[in-house]
């Protein structure tokens, strides 16, 4: 082992860098993690802050902690946290609409996911996207040793992504036993079940042996959920009661089931009506209700609410003593996500059918006027798919870490020099209920099938013919990677009157890679719907930066930690070069030679911070520093691609320039649009402080309150479409043509720009107590996050500002002003009792009214005003017992949502297919008990 002089020494080094940095210097070895623990952790807390050693927050959460939350994936451990806001969730996947992509991350300060760095033993993982989003599904919650969550920017030492903070999940290690654990999780009402089975073993003393081998194997299965299992989810036709008066809520689709049909008139008016109402007096079929002359579909109601996932992960880890001051150490990590999930049956949206066809002529005919046949220019159905034909969509994720390296120390140097290969690959594969277009039209205008009637009359080979032309098969992929290697040390350089001056210093060198494929049925445009674009690229970039950091004792009791940073972001080349005819090759079978795509760009950043003990009991600490985010490589690079068509309909700007104003339409339509990158982006810069203290003066109690704020500059946004048809020549960049069907039509560009600035500010608080009472110990922990201010500026604008801060905001998404979570542990021999009790304040629901709201029941009138609902606040309390029956098996039985609190009242209709909920914030499944043994041996 290390010699001891130089290990203190190095130990020192570690905590006070370790404050700043997450144990990212020297706390990997198993001596300095031994020590760094016990210095950061506050014992017996469940959520612990650090108490003495450094000046900044950092939250620890060991594996016992996470024992007492009673969650089972490493994503929901996240969302216990109090300062965690803004992730994707798995709701996000199913009745989020698709938005996440089978991804689920982690979010501090409610400004992004793409703003936090996730790191695996300090090192960094390959993001699920061409930014830095990692996907958590990838980290077995069984595996962890301990989570260190840095509550404050980090750019200076680990450069882009670091701007609100850091997450470090550190890995068991040293493992000496074989731990075997069952966990089974049963909810009280259907749906939603899940089990889980981890076994980890290990051999060699490092102490005595010299070395120590890990391997570890974790297997979770969580079971579909659907609306139709929970009441408050069953349905999109919502009675409530405001303000004393009784409304309800429809969110419906004209896409329907039965079929909605569209006669337009040569002489230039529409009739609209559905031949099942007409033939039914008047009554819409089941799961229906009217709308003027339509019926709409209750498709809410056929969504699901949680997927269907299974996750294996695999770990090896190798320390080996090379020599006294010498450790070769290595692991890697192996995981397989995959995620099915289900929306509601694809909607047609006006489709022309055959008039000569019989489905028009005995199901729309009958409904008309001889004069009004005559005068038919042409027939088109709103039509939804039948409930047996879910859009239903399977995503397989692969990941891949691993690291190997070198740790010790030469001369009084302490040193860590690492080499790490990171690997995502998802495939997205769309599975049932993706319509293709062809076949589907020739199948209805054949008459088979009968799209006007209930869908519970369709016959077995009517639905057989329709499930003929859903779509199944590959969609997209993605793979992205990741190498680096690093090299950091630390040592003292000189010997202040208040003590030791301390070093540290570093550099690394990253090469990412992000590639993106598409389907034959992707890139065609195949499917039903807008179109898609069907990118293809293969992106890489290489990175490099430097940093020193000192750590200087200026007066007894008053210490200065100073850190710089420089980075260079190289310049992206896409390896995935095709001519306007899409080959990659010239006539001769040569690959085209790689593309560069932009030019690099550097950035320097730096952050100081100071640390002040009075004495034992009180810690003062404060820190300012800056911070930058690189730009994706998607929103640089990406290829100009077709997004369908704007969502509102225009008239085109006075100032348009001339080529382009000839394209444009007299009345207001709604113009097509493309999305691409921008190669003129600049890294997002921030400023952030934090200030504030910990009283500590026992080890029974213990509270800290920190102030943070975080002003984010040149953030990557886009301009609005309606911005962009408001001046023609502020915005004369964002409007070019493209070719439909071989006439020039007017598109507008939907490109990111460097135009965004973001203002976020709140208070960190946490306690803890531990009370010895006759019977037992209670150990009890408060910690809780309060948001002061989350405002955007607009894109395109100068001083309007949006935000989500106790309401549903722009950005469809709510930022709760007050997250506070209350633990209790009562231990009474072998018998230990946890209360968890987590609030989220409430906040102002979006506002809505017309035709989404009636008065009364659903054949009710539209309103001609809106309603605005208060959300209520959301209490949930979860319970465990664990049972010791020996020092080899522990019992847990515990129940989640212990009060059964459903998710409270929403009305918003956007950000999701899940109507009068939000999964997103809310637990959705409701009571839940479980049932976990461990056995050692």
């Amino acid at each position: 082992m290390f010699k001891n002089n130089k290990l203190t020494k190095s130990i020192k080094l570690a905590l006070v860098l370790g404050g700043l940095s997450t144990s990212a210097i020297a706390a990997d070895a198993d001596t300095q993690k031994k020590e760094s623990v016990e210095r950061i952790q506050v014992t017996g807390s469940s959520i612990t802050r650090t108490d003495m050693e450094g000046a900044l927050p950092i939250t620890t959460i060991t594996s016992a902690d996470i024992a007492k939350t009673g969650v089972n994936s490493v994503a929901d451990l996240m969302a216990t946290i109090p300062s965690m806001q803004g992730f994707s969730t798995a709701s996000d996947s199913v009745s989020g609409g698709d938005s996440a992509g089978g991804v689920q991350s982690a979010s501090l300060r409610g400004i992004g996911e793409q703003y936090t760095l996730v790191l695996l033993n300090g090192r960094r993982l390959a993001s699920a996207d061409s930014g830095g989003t990692i996907d958590l599904n990838g980290i077995p919650l069984s595996a962890i040793k301990r989570v260190e969550v840095l509550t404050d920017g980090a750019s200076a030492l680990y450069g882009s992504d670091a701007i609100a903070g850091v997450v470090n999940f550190i890995l068991k290690d040293d493992v000496q036993e074989t731990s075997l654990n069952l966990r089974l999780n049963k909810p009280q009402d259907t749906g939603g079940e899940s089990f889980n089975f981890s076994i980890s073993t290990g051999f060699g003393d490092l102490s005595s042996d010299g070395y120590n081998i890990m391997l570890a194997y974790n297997h979770d299965q969580q079971e579909r959920m659907a609306a139709e299992d929970r009441d408050f989810a069953d349905s999109g036709f919502i009675n409530f009661n405001h303000n004393g008066t009784e409304y309800t809520s429809i969110l419906g689709s004209s896409n329907a089931g039965p079929a909605n049909a569209d006669v337009e008139l040569l002489s230039g008016s529409t009739i609209r009506l559905n031949p099942y109402r007409i033939n039914n007096n008047d009554t819409c079929a089941t799961d229906n209700v009217p709308d003027g002359d339509y019926c709409l579909y209750d498709y809410p109601s056929k969504i699901e609410m949680l997927p269907e996932t299974t996750r294996d992960n695999f770990i090896v880890q190798g320390i080996f003593e090379i020599n006294d001051s010498t450790e070769l150490y290595s692991s890697a990590t192996w995981s397989s996500f995959k995620m099915s999930a289900s929306i509601a049956p694809a909607a047609t949206n006006p489709f022309t059918l055959d008039t000569n066809s019989a489905l028009v002529i005995e199901n729309v005919f009958p409904h008309l006027t001889a004069d009004q046949i005559a005068d038919i220019d042409r027939v088109r159905a709103r039509w939804r798919g039948t409930p047996e034909t879910k859009r239903s969509t399977d995503w397989e994720t692969e990941t891949l870490n691993f690291t190997t390296g070198l740790r010790g120390e030469i001369a009084d140097v302490s040193y860590d020099v690492a080499l790490t290969y990171a690997d995502s690959t998802r495939d997205e594969n769309r599975v049932d209920g993706y319509i293709l277009k062809d076949e589907f039209f020739q199948l209805v205008n054949s008459s088979q099938v009968n799209i006007f009637k209930d869908y519970a009359d369709f016959t077995d080979t009517e639905n057989e013919l329709i499930k003929g032309t859903m779509y199944n098969g590959p969609w997209t992929s993605t793979d992205t990677s990741l190498f680096s290697i690093e090299a950091q040390g630390s040592t003292v350089v000189a010997e202040l009157p208040a003590g030791d001056m301390y070093l540290g210093f570093g550099a690394d060198y990253r090469e990412q890679e992000y590639a993106l494929s598409s389907s034959d049925a992707n890139k065609e445009w195949l499917i039903l719907g807008p179109p898609t674009g069907g990118a293809e690229f293969d992106f890489a970039r290489e990175t490099y930066g430097v940093f020193l950091e000192a750590i200087i004792p200026v007066v007894e009791g008053l210490e200065l930690t100073t850190a710089v940073r420089y980075d260079n972001i190289g310049a992206i080349t896409d390896s995935l070069v095709s001519d306007e005819n899409g080959s990659t090759t010239d006539i001769n079978g040569n690959a085209y030679p790689d593309k560069v795509v932009n030019e690099d760009v550097d950035d320097v950043t730096y952050k100081i911070s100071a640390a002040y003990r009075p004495n034992d009991e009180w810690l003062i600490r404060a820190s300012f520093g800056t911070g930058f985010k690189s730009a994706t490589l998607e929103q640089i690079a990406s290829p100009r691609v077709a997004d369908s068509t704007t969502s509102g309909s225009y008239i085109c700007p006075a100032n348009l320039r001339a080529e382009l104003a000839s394209l444009c339409e007299p009345n207001p339509t709604q113009y097509s649009d493309v999305t691409q990158g921008n190669v003129f982006l600049k890294p997002e810069t921030s400023e952030q402080f934090s200030a504030g203290f910990v009283y500590a003066p026992s080890s029974d109690f213990s509270f800290s309150i920190d102030y943070w704020s975080i002003d984010l500059e040149n953030q990557i946004s886009s301009v609005s479409e309606a911005q962009i048809f408001s001046d023609g020549q502020l915005y004369a960049d964002l409007y070019t043509s493209t070719v439909e069907d071989g006439t020039n039509v007017l598109t507008i560009i939907n490109a990111p720009v460097n135009i965004g600035k973001t203002e976020t500010s709140g208070i960190d608080y946490a306690l803890k107590l531990v009370n010895e009472l006759e019977f037992g110990t209670l150990r009890t922990s408060l910690t809780g996050t309060y948001m002061i201010e989350n405002r955007r500026l607009r894109a395109g604008e100068t001083d309007v500002w949006d935000t989500s801060l106790g309401q549903f905001g722009t950005d469809d998404a709510v930022t709760f002003r007050n997250i506070i979570n209350l633990q209790n542990t009562l231990v009474t021999g072998d018998l230990s009792h946890t209360l968890n009790i987590n609030y989220k304040s409430g906040y102002r629901d979006i506002e809505v009214g017309g035709s989404q709201v009636r008065l009364g029941d659903a054949t009710g009138p539209s309103i001609t005003d809106t309603v605005q609902l208060d959300v209520s606040s959301y209490v949930k309390v979860d319970y465990s017992t664990n049972y010791n029956f020996n020092d080899n098996t522990t019992i847990t039985f515990g129940i989640n949502n212990l009060l059964d609190k459903q998710p409270p009242l929403t009305l918003r209709t956007t950000g999701s297919h899940g109507i009068g909920f939000d999964g997103r914030y809310h637990d959705i499944i409701g009571r839940t008990f479980y049932l976990s043994a461990d056995y050692t041996f």
